[in-house]
């Protein structure tokens, strides 16, 4: 089984909301939402990637985030580390630019069931720390 570490950012805004983005490009979780990030690369650091993969992502510079949470997750056919970072600032407004919609939500008004099921923990333990 395929087993992969991943970054993956938590934007919060002034107002409490938190950023998701839809998956696009097919596969079995084509549509549903997630924290952007993605994969760790040989001899990167996960801040390191963390920053790559909202630049790509995004179009923003990641200027200050910390650590929140770290999970592991199977699925079917690969299994995931992620380390969730709370993005606090930065610069440029995010945008989709793989083509994939975002949303910006309240923290109270995240709906586990539309994101990935690795995602779901991490809901939890925003609406809990709110």
């Amino acid at each position: 089984m395929n087993h992969f570490n991943v970054a993956a950012g938590i934007l919060c805004d002034s107002a409490g909301r938190v950023l998701i983005a839809e998956r696009v490009g097919g596969g079995v979780f084509n549509g549903m939402w997630e924290f952007p990030g993605g994969k760790i690369a040989s001899g990167e650091t996960s801040a390191e990637a963390l920053s790559r993969e909202l630049a790509e992502e995004l179009g923003i510079e990641v200027t200050a985030c910390a650590p929140f949470m770290n999970l592991r997750h199977e699925y079917d056919d690969r299994t995931v580390t992620i380390e969730f970072f709370l993005v606090s600032d930065w610069n440029s407004e995010p945008v989709g630019r793989e083509g994939q919609a975002l949303r910006w939500v309240p923290r109270e008004s995240l709906d586990a069931s539309e994101l990935l099921p690795a995602d779901v923990p991490v809901v939890e333990a925003l609406q809990k720390n709110h």
